[in-house]
């Protein structure tokens, strides 16, 4: 396994940034209001899927360095070998070049990015 986050399959940096995604969502959600967690479960669903992620991803494009676009390029070119259900297949791709982005930017070191694209997806969201 190599510890440069380049040379990573893009696939792999997805698996990553899915939870670190998802870390995101709900610390948020934690952290803004004080609800049950039945309550912050069903929330967080809304924000981590498909159709969600690729609007997220859709408002990052315009701030992304060369290098994320490229890495979210590479992630959303990736082929799992399988076909979405219930999401379309755009959504999908789109999903996991966020996901493979945040993955990218996580095994960086870039925590400090991470949160800053992530205040962009979360201020437009709930703005």
């Amino acid at each position: 396994m190599s510890n440069n986050p380049n040379m990573i399959n893009p696939l792999s940096l997805a698996f990553v940034g899915d939870a670190v995604y998802t870390l995101e969502v709900r610390r948020r959600l934690t952290l803004d209001s004080l609800r049950h967690v039945n309550d912050l479960h069903k929330e967080s669903v809304k924000y981590v899927n498909a159709a969600s992620q690729s609007q997220a991803v859709k408002k990052l494009l315009p701030v992304l360095t060369e290098e994320e676009e490229s890495i979210f390029k590479r992630g959303r070119n990736a082929h799992a070998g399988h076909t979405p259900k219930n999401q379309s297949e755009g959504d999908y791709h789109y999903a996991t070049g966020l996901e493979a982005l945040f993955g990218y930017l996580y095994l960086s070191g870039e925590n400090e990015r991470i949160k800053e694209l992530f205040d962009t997806i979360w201020s437009e969201s709930n703005g």
